[in-house]
C-alpha cells in the first residue's frame, strides 16, 4: 500500500503542474488576443537614424558628491525649468501646482527665499527672460504666455497653422523680440504625454512667435517630442531637442545656413529635456532618463509598447525604463565634454549654471539641487 501511495502522489502534483502550465499559457494568450484587438496602435521608430550611443563616462556623481544642496524644499514642486534674470538677480522656476516661483539666490541655503509670483492656472514649463524682464512660459496646457515685469499674464499664442499647441515644452526669445518655442505633441496633453513615446509617431513641433505681426509659424514638424531649446552664443542659430530619438538639432537664423536645419548633437546617452548656454563655452543639458537596455528595448519593438499602452489605459502602471538622470556638458560644437549624473537624480529637466553652481530642476522632486562647481569642477573628457 505505501507503495501505491508513493506512485499515485507524484502522478497528482504532474496533473496539477500541467493544469497550472496549461492555465497560465491560456491567460496569456487570451491577454494577448485582448492586446492584439485594442484599436491602440504602435508604430516602429526610425531606428536606422540612430547610430551607436555615445558612452560618456560619469566623472561625478551624487554619490561621491558632498555638500550638495536642496532650495526651497517642499515649497518647489516640480520645478521643471530654471531661467535666471542677471539684472535682478532672480530665478524663476515653474511648478507642478500652475505656480511661477521666484527664488531670491544666496549663498547661504537659509537665505535664499522662495515666493509665490504668478499662477497660470496650466503647467508651466520651459521659461525665457527677454532683456525688460518679461518672462515667457511654454505652458502645458495654455500654450505660449508672457508675463510682464508687473505680473501681469498675456496669452500669445495657442495654435499653429490651425492646429492647438498640444503640449507647449521649452521656449527661448531673442534679443530682437522673436520667441521660440517647442510643442512637445501637438496630440497629447500633459497627462497623456507618455502615449506618445508608446505610439511612435513624430507630432512635435518647434514654432515661432512674432510679437510685431503676432504670427505664429511652424519652422520644423515630425519631431519626435520637441523638448528644449537654447540660443547660439551669437544667436545665429536655435538649438532644439527631440527627446524620443536622443538628439538635437540646430535652425539657422542667419549665415549663409539661414532657413536650413542640421543635426547638433546626436546618439546622446539619454533623453534631452532643456539645454542652456552658460555664457563660457558650454551648453547644459538636463537627461531625465537615461539610454536604458530596457527602454532600448521598449523604443526597438511596437508590440512590447502596445502591451504598456494597454496597461497603462487599463491599470495606469507602467514599467520604470529609467536608470539614471542629471545633466551632461557639451562644447560649442556639440561634442559632450563631461556630465554629472548618477541613479539618484532620475528626472532631472533642466541644468542651469549660475555664477559658480549648478541648479538643477525636476518635473517630481520638491526642491532644486545645488551644487558647488568650485568644490566640484568639471572634470573634462579629453
Amino acid at each position: 500500500m505505501a507503495k501505491l501511495t508513493e506512485i499515485s502522489k507524484p502522478k497528482a502534483n504532474t496533473s496539477w503542474g500541467s493544469g497550472l502550465l496549461f492555465f497560465t499559457v491560456a491567460i496569456v494568450a487570451v491577454a494577448l488576443i485582448v492586446v492584439q484587438l485594442d484599436t491602440y496602435e504602435t508604430v516602429a521608430y526610425p531606428l536606422h537614424e540612430l547610430g551607436e550611443t555615445m558612452y560618456v563616462p560619469a566623472r561625478k556623481n551624487s554619490a561621491s558628491l558632498s555638500g550638495v544642496e536642496k532650495i526651497g524644499s517642499g515649497q518647489l514642486i516640480g520645478p521643471e525649468d530654471i531661467i535666471y534674470d542677471p539684472k535682478s538677480g532672480v530665478a524663476y522656476t515653474g511648478c507642478h501646482d500652475g505656480w511661477i516661483k521666484r527664488v531670491t539666490l544666496s549663498d547661504s541655503l537659509t537665505e535664499s527665499v522662495v515666493e509665490n509670483w504668478v499662477n497660470t492656472g496650466g503647467r508651466p514649463l520651459g521659461l525665457a527672460v527677454d532683456e525688460s524682464g518679461d518672462v515667457f512660459v511654454a505652458d502645458a496646457y495654455k500654450g505660449l504666455i508672457k508675463v510682464s515685469v508687473d505680473g501681469k499674464v498675456e496669452l500669445l499664442t495657442d495654435e499653429a497653422e490651425g492646429v492647438k499647441v498640444g503640449l507647449a515644452d521649452g521656449v527661448v526669445v531673442t534679443k530682437s523680440g522673436m520667441v521660440y518655442f517647442t510643442d512637445a505633441t501637438y496630440k497629447y496633453n500633459y497627462p497623456s504625454a507618455l502615449n506618445d513615446l508608446l505610439e511612435g509617431r513624430p507630432h512635435g513641433r518647434l514654432l515661432s512667435y512674432d510679437p510685431s505681426t503676432k504670427q505664429t509659424k511652424v519652422i520644423a514638424r515630425d519631431l519626435y517630442f520637441a523638448n528644449g531649446v537654447e540660443l547660439s552664443p551669437d544667436q545665429d542659430f536655435v538649438i532644439f531637442c527631440e527627446t524620443f530619438m536622443r538628439r538635437c538639432s540646430r535652425y539657422y537664423l542667419e549665415g549663409e545656413k539661414k532657413g536650413t536645419i542640421d543635426i547638433f548633437a546626436k546618439n546622446l546617452p539619454g533623453l534631452p529635456d532643456n539645454v542652456r548656454y552658460d555664457g563660457n563655452g558650454h551648453y547644459w543639458m538636463a537627461l531625465p532618463w537615461d539610454n536604458s537596455l530596457m527602454f532600448t528595448y521598449t523604443q526597438k519593438y511596437p508590440f512590447v509598447r502596445k502591451i504598456f499602452a494597454f496597461t497603462l489605459k487599463h491599470l495606469r502602471k507602467m514599467p520604470d525604463l529609467m536608470k539614471f538622470g542629471g545633466v551632461i556638458v557639451l562644447d560649442l560644437e556639440g561634442k559632450v565634454v563631461g556630465g554629472y549624473y548618477d541613479e539618484t537624480w532620475g528626472m532631472t529637466s533642466s541644468g542651469v549654471k549660475i555664477g559658480e553652481s549648478l541648479y538643477l530642476g525636476s518635473v517630481t522632486k520638491p526642491y532644486i539641487t545645488r551644487l558647488n562647481l568650485t568644490q566640484h569642477p568639471l572634470s573634462l573628457i579629453s
